[in-house]
């Protein structure tokens, strides 16, 4: 499928910012920019490299300025906006199409002049492609200098002018990194200016820094004479930047691809994960590939991992474990599903599975109660797929230690409690995925029993029974267990008046709050619940916190209801997990509705039909993307990361179970 954009798309030039496209590397790196060429967040970038993966990026070339010359008129044909007294770059007056299929390209229209422009990130790579085919009609000698607009820091920090840049022959160095282009145009070294004026609208509605800077230290031209008399054909410019692969001497010079094996390398890749998973449904197949673009290598371990979201997180245990089976096995990518959960077992430790890597000298971090659990989920959803029984024989004693641990007890509160619930959390620890704080403040707290982590422990001891031929004895020690477990749980989480399940068992007010953790007690694998209270959750939760978008993380009538997300940090924190919409969540409730009613083909039309909309939210935000969340009380615009892992791997989950 690809995605076509026009005029109408960008009346103004606020509303041509805000659409983006997503390129990915599979090392860390993306190129992201605008549907009109700009850069509206600090983390957009043409190039944005990665010296270590998954998660030591760099903003190498954050943007293009480009000058259009026909006969004596100059335009720009790039847009940005670069502030309040330095005016704006307006080339999207010019601008007549984009599109976004597997790469993305922008078509201008000046004088009789004809610009494609074409972006492609090399897959496996830290290496960019950028190429202008010009068809001159104009009758008169047209010129295009292309600026790229340099930074050479780490993601996310800001560029300070008394950074050095040198040229060295095809070589540009600063900040420790070095970058080189090959080129079919005219390049020329420029005495370095600095641009510190550009102007982020997507950073300072979310509280961040408004503002931004780049070096411009070279051009690049491409000359196309006047024709006349004959059709005039389209000549091309091309421009190829990379840097060394991930690890190894920023200094020594890769072997730079063509603009066209850099096209030709992406398409058949993305080609082969459509074809591989093997969607008949076109909306499934974009996110198929999608999903994909979250997978990343991990230097660490050699092995893959998939990073949360673009453009702000890292490859979280919690998020990893969660997206895992939608990206992965959803997506019969089952070779890298496998590497994911060995990259987590390497790091198991006292029984938890690290919600943060080590990086560099950063330990790695364990505030997460639910990751050791929704690895046993994983597992049992690989094999499910691939009755892969040397891998669950090598995963099994890392699963009985997470077990074990989680019985006796281990860090940040978490333990077996005398009625066979979790326990998790005290103080400021906030371990459930519902986990802001904000200095001593606790929005969520869910300290306690919450009532997911119950169903997920459930649903470990479940396994466990079930994988016991793989172990050592009969896994009747964790069957008897998982019956102590479900008889307290149908006890003390149901909540009688309002029919559904309680969020938490804290002894709070919190703890009869209507959120949507409860949806997951009846999409697992293994039934916690009666059938006829299930139902009855998932009545509650439509009713409650359904959007097409979404689930509510808290119901519209409770008074700690908040229906926007936005502003500064704080007031986005209290607002985050307090009726935000997430995407997420949507899956469990999806697989829980085909679930209650028997998988039928009645249910399995309906929910086609909900998904529907899916199309349209494909087109807004990031394109081809899910984001992580949107506003609680009209959910109509992606904010957060605009494109989510668990977002987009829960829903193929559900298009999985429609097949």
């Amino acid at each position: 499928m690809k995605f076509l954009y026009g005029k109408q798309d960008w009346k103004t030039f606020e509303r041509g910012e805000e659409n983006c496209y997503l390129m990915t590397n599979g090392l860390g790196g993306f190129s992201s920019l605008t549907v009109t060429g700009s850069c509206s967040r600090n983390d957009h970038a043409v190039l944005m490299a990665c010296v270590h993966s998954p998660n030591h990026r760099y903003n190498m070339i954050h943007r293009l300025e480009e000058v259009l010359r026909v006969g004596d008129r100059e335009v720009h044909i790039s847009s940005q906006d670069n502030g309040e007294n330095n005016g704006r770059e307006e080339g999207w007056l010019y601008q007549t199409g984009f599109s976004y299929g597997d790469y993305p390209q922008w078509t201008y229209l000046v004088d009789g002049v004809e610009v494609v422009r074409t972006i492609a990130l090399a897959q496996g790579s830290n290496t960019v492609g950028i190429s202008y085919e010009i068809r001159n009609f104009s009758g008169k000698d047209v010129k295009l200098d292309v600026y790229p607009h340099l930074q050479f820091v780490p993601k996310g920090t800001l560029l300070d002018k008394g950074q050095e840049f040198v040229v060295e022959g095809n070589k540009i160095s600063a900040g420790g990194q070095s970058l080189f282009v090959s080129t079919d145009g005219t390049f020329r070294e420029l005495p370095l200016r600095f641009h510190d004026s550009l102007f982020y609208a997507y950073d300072i509605c979310d509280g961040r820094p408004e503002t931004g800077c780049t070096a411009v230290n070279h051009v690049v031209s491409l000359e196309v004479p006047a024709q006349r008399g004959t059709l005039p054909l389209g000549k091309t410019l091309q421009m190829v930047y990379g840097m060394c692969g991930t690890g190894a001497e920023p200094d020594r010079e890769p072997e730079l691809p063509s603009m066209e094996e850099i096209i030709s390398g992406v398409e058949a890749y993305r080609n082969g994960l459509r074809k591989q998973a093997g969607f008949p449904d076109g909306t499934a197949a974009v996110l198929a590939a999608g999903a994909n673009q979250f997978v990343s290598h991990r230097e660490s371990t050699g092995k893959k991992t998939i990073l949360a979201g673009f453009p702000f997180f890292e490859d979280w245990g919690r998020d990893t474990m969660i997206a895992v089976s939608g990206c992965c096995l959803a997506t019969r990518q089952y070779g890298t599903a496998k590497s994911i959960l060995q990259t987590f077992m390497t790091y198991c430790q006292k029984g938890l599975m690290p919600n943060l890597f080590p990086e560099g000298s950063n330990a790695a971090r364990y505030n997460t109660v639910d990751a050791a659990l929704l690895f046993l989920i994983a597992v049992y959803e690989y094999y499910g797929k691939t009755k892969d029984a040397d891998f669950v024989k090598s995963a099994y004693g890392t699963m009985a230690e997470i077990v074990e641990w989680y019985e006796k007890g281990t860090d940040f509160g978490i333990k077996m409690d005398e009625d066979g619930l979790i326990m998790a959390g005290s103080g400021y620890d906030q371990v459930t995925w519902m986990d802001v704080r904000v200095g001593d403040i606790l929005p969520t707290p869910r300290h306690g029993k919450p009532v997911e982590i119950n169903a997920y422990w459930y649903n470990a001891l479940r396994i466990m029974e079930e994988f016991a031929p793989f172990g050592i004895g009969d896994g009747k020690d964790y069957g008897r267990m998982a019956e102590h477990v479900k008889e307290s749980f149908g006890a003390k989480f149901w909540n009688e008046g309002a029919g559904c399940l309680k969020d938490v068992l804290s002894g709070t007010a919190a703890d009869n709050q209507i959120r949507c953790n409860q949806i997951w007690a009846v999409s697992l694998p293994f039934s916690v619940l009666s059938p006829e209270r299930e139902r009855q959750v998932v009545e509650v939760v439509f009713r409650e916190l359904y959007t097409p978008y979404g689930l509510r993380t808290l119901s519209p009538q409770d008074k700690e209801f908040h229906a926007f997300y936005g502003g500064k940090q704080l007031e986005r924190d209290l607002a985050y997990h307090q009726g935000t919409v997430w995407v997420f969540p949507l899956g469990g409730y999806y697989l829980a509705y085909l679930k209650v009613n028997g998988y039928s083909e009645e249910a399995k039309a309906y929910v086609r039909r909900q998904l529907e909309v899916m199309d349209a939210a494909l087109r807004e935000g990031c394109i081809g993307q899910m984001p992580e969340i949107y506003d609680g009380g009209n959910p109509v615009s992606s904010k957060g990361c605009f494109a989510q892992a668990w977002s987009v791997g829960e829903l193929l989950r559900v298009y999985d179970a429609l097949r």
